[in-house]
């Protein structure tokens, strides 16, 4: 049997020549990264592969905390940041399938304040920044399928996202949620923010899974982390993810690089211990590698796991399909230049051609990162699942992305 990292496996263990990979092209793998940690570029990870079903590859790197040097080991927890996202998209595919809710119905329907949503007014002040910002009432209606793809017309504030006067006088990002307001308190507060476009019109990235979870909470009647271990994490044995760490997890909780390897600059990953006023959509899970590979396997098996169909495989299947039409413009590359080529399904990125990318694999591929380094990704063409977490919040987290993807994929022998 290959020598497997993780103390409880998720997936039956093989040896990788036994699933078509080359244990002598994957174990450059591990010398990649290895090599990352000895320059400082990189201060521990853990990485999980599964081929056909079967656990071919888990492996930790480098140290959980890089000022002690502790070793990492494979139960290490992260910050998964934006891998929240698909999680919250599963547990909404998950009451589509029950019809307590439909891709097509109105946000507004379940989030009463959205019903006078407004659009800002594209003048040559708000696009370079200066304002002021005028608005419009909206004309198209967002729908839950927006809130799924990013189509919304929210985006996301803060340094690097955007110069416009919407942009700017957006907040940062989805942790705002984890750090005080309610529920209903999130509606009122995105409600009445400034749509950067029409709904349906422009994918770009934002609020729109934050818009998504609270869709969820009012369709479930739950708060959203409970809906989650209801509907997905629970039936997954996803025991290690959750909006908070216990004493018992904060000790396997991976510290990055106190400054980052690129610029000097100080750098951190947040975590919580108490519960926060919210369960926003588009952060605040932890978890491990193995607890992720569950559920990315689950998505490669079309919502099959332990025997039960978590999700209906019809659902699967247009989760991981490309919604955005020819009447959406499609600024993914935007984002990350490796995503050329790609389109984005429910709450996943879905390859829609097999060139263009700066990333490997077969058409089809679906997948989401997280903003301080993690990384996971389904191919079902070439039945894959893998899960990369680290903690390397900078610059770094794209080059990881392209690495452990290049050397996946180089170790294919079909």
């Amino acid at each position: 049997m290959a020598t497997i990292a993780f103390a409880n496996p998720p997936l039956p263990e093989a040896e990788p020549a036994a699933q078509g990979v080359s244990p002598t092209r994957l174990a450059r793998l591990g010398a990649a990264l290895e090599r990352e940690i000895e320059a400082r570029r990189l201060p521990g990870c853990v990485v999980a592969i599964a081929r056909h079903g079967k656990l071919i590859h888990a492996a930790a790197h480098g140290a959980i905390d890089p000022e002690s040097g502790r070793p990492m080991p494979a139960d290490a927890a992260f910050a998964i940041a934006s891998m929240t996202k698909p999680i919250t998209g599963a547990t909404a595919l998950s009451l589509m399938q029950e019809g307590r809710l439909l891709a097509t119905d109105p946000v507004a329907e379940y989030l009463p304040a959205f019903a006078k949503i407004r659009v800002a007014i594209e003048t040559q002040a708000m696009l370079s920044g200066s304002g002021p910002l005028e608005t419009r009432p909206a004309t198209q209606t967002m729908t839950v399928l927006d809130a799924m793809r990013h189509t919304t017309g929210f985006v996301y504030g803060g340094a690097g996202r955007g110069t416009t006067a919407v942009h700017t006088s957006y907040p940062g990002g989805s942790g705002l949620f984890q750090d005080g307001p309610t529920s209903d308190q999130a509606e009122a507060l995105l409600a009445g923010l400034a749509l950067r476009h029409e709904p349906g019109t422009v994918w770009e990235y934002g609020f729109s899974t934050d818009v998504l979870g609270l869709v969820v909470e009012r369709a479930s009647g739950l708060r959203l982390g409970d809906a989650m271990v209801q509907r997905i994490t629970g039936p997954l044995g996803m025991a290690e993810t959750s909006q908070t760490l216990d004493p018992a997890r904060l000790e396997r909780f991976a510290k990055p690089f106190a400054a980052d390897p690129l610029t000097g600059a100080a750098q951190k990953v947040p975590h919580y211990t108490t519960q926060p006023a919210m369960d926003p959509g588009g952060t605040g899970l932890t978890s491990t590698a193995s607890d992720y590979l569950r559920y990315a396997q689950m998505l490669l098996d079309r919502g099959r796991w332990g025997g039960e169909q978590v999700l209906a495989p019809r659902i699967v299947d247009w989760m991981a399909s490309d919604h955005l039409g020819p009447d959406v413009r499609n600024t993914i590359a935007s984002f990350d230049a490796s995503l050329a080529g790609y389109g984005f399904g429910a709450t996943v990125a879905v390859r829609t051609r097999p060139g263009v990318a700066g990333l490997l694999g077969k058409t089809g591929l679906f997948g989401w990162s997280g903003v301080y380094g993690t990384n996971f990704w389904v191919d079902p063409a070439s039945g894959l699942a893998v899960v990369f977490m680290a903690h390397a919040p900078g610059e770094l987290r794209k080059r990881y992305r392209r690495l452990v993807n290049t050397l996946v994929y180089q170790a294919l022998d079909d």
